[in-house]
């Protein structure tokens, strides 16, 4: 497939997100898509998320891929990752945008019945996404062209449930602030670390703040031990609804095999009366256990922690990759404050197009 690159609408520590727009009319691909690009030592990664995608096209809930190729620019090889664009940016964009930070009631209800939609495919299908926050969840144009739907994107960090990768420490996959319990305190990534990211997402829509209430001059150490230690969970906002906060509790269980699951909760008032069609063109409907662990007693109980970040994202990243190739120079109290804090940063584009094929 020929195609011109269009302006930057991502970037992040391996690479670059663009728009892409074929040469050709081509009825298998939409005349405007997002590109993931980035040098061939690092490919695996673009291949892993589009072998992961094609996996799940079948959800009206989830980005949608194009394919995937190789090619040369500016004497460099690179892959590039062809996908769904979505015109409307993120759910932290609007998020930003809106009037007081914040969402009203109806609209969280419907974004989150989407995402739960999402979030059951994606699980039924034995993959764990990883990294659930709202920097992750896209809007795109409804086929009216009236509303938007959410939809869950960037991959990079899924994979098969059940599966840990083999290597010295532990590795975390995502965000900490949309962390649980299970994932601080021993490593442990499933489903169920899925929904209780949900519930992060879900209060942070409700409230404009993050839902483990933070800045960047609190001790990071203490909020992880927070959140791996003790029974404290994220606190439920009171502007919600009674349905809200029940929701949310449910999401919000400290033991993993005690949360709701996805299915579970597509069934629970909060969501249950929502539909695509309340809100914006009817689509069709595709309905898309966790192992025991043990809470840490104190401080000297967590193993050492590897964050392991997606190299990729639809808005700038408002933090520095970190990895075990940092710098000595910088704690890991300050290498890890700006993950956990709601400071992010605008999107940056260009004026011009490129060709590149």
């Amino acid at each position: 497939m020929e195609w011109v690159r269009g302006e930057t609408i991502g970037c992040g520590s391996f690479g670059t997100v663009n728009l892409a727009i074929p040469r050709s009319q081509n009825l298998r691909v939409p005349q405007l898509m997002a590109v993931k690009s980035c040098g061939s030592s690092h490919s695996a990664l673009l291949m892993s998320e589009k072998s992961i995608l094609e996996e799940l096209q079948d959800c009206p809930q989830i980005i949608r891929c194009f394919g995937g190729d190789f090619g040369f620019e500016g004497g460099e090889k690179l892959y590039n990752l062809f996908l769904e664009y979505a015109s409307g940016g993120d759910l932290a964009r609007k998020l930003k945008n809106s009037s007081d930070r914040r969402l009203p009631e109806s609209e969280v209800r419907r974004y989150t019945n989407s995402i739960l939609k999402g979030l059951r495919h994606i699980h039924n299908n034995g993959f764990v996404h990883c990294d659930m926050k709202l920097q992750n969840i896209l809007l795109c144009c409804s086929e009216d062209g009236r509303s938007d739907v959410a939809k869950i994107g960037d991959f990079g960090l899924a994979k098969r449930a059940g599966t840990r990768r083999e290597k010295t420490g532990m590795e975390l996959r995502g965000t900490p602030l949309y962390m649980p319990p299970e994932t601080v305190a021993a490593g442990e990534q499933e489903a169920a670390a899925d929904v209780w990211a949900l519930g992060c997402l879900v209060a942070e829509m409700a409230t404009g703040a993050p839902a483990w209430r933070c800045t960047a001059d609190d001790d990071v150490w203490r909020l992880l031990m927070r959140i791996g230690v003790g029974e404290e969970i994220p606190e439920i906002p009171g502007n919600l609804s009674p349905a809200g906060k029940d929701f949310l509790g449910k999401c919000f269980v400290r033991d993993p095999k005690n949360r709701w699951t996805a299915e579970m909760l597509l069934n629970h008032p909060f969501v249950a009366d929502q539909t695509e069609d309340n809100h914006s063109t009817v689509r069709s409907e595709h309905t898309c256990e966790a192992s025991d662990w043990t809470s840490p007693r104190g401080p000297f109980d967590f193993p050492d922690w590897d964050i392991v970040e997606s190299p990729f994202s639809t808005t700038p990243l408002p933090f520095q990759k970190y990895s075990s190739e940092s710098t000595s120079d910088s704690s890991a109290a300050d290498r890890l404050r700006p993950l956990v804090t709601g400071e992010r940063s605008d999107w940056s584009v260009s004026d011009s197009w490129v060709t590149v094929r």
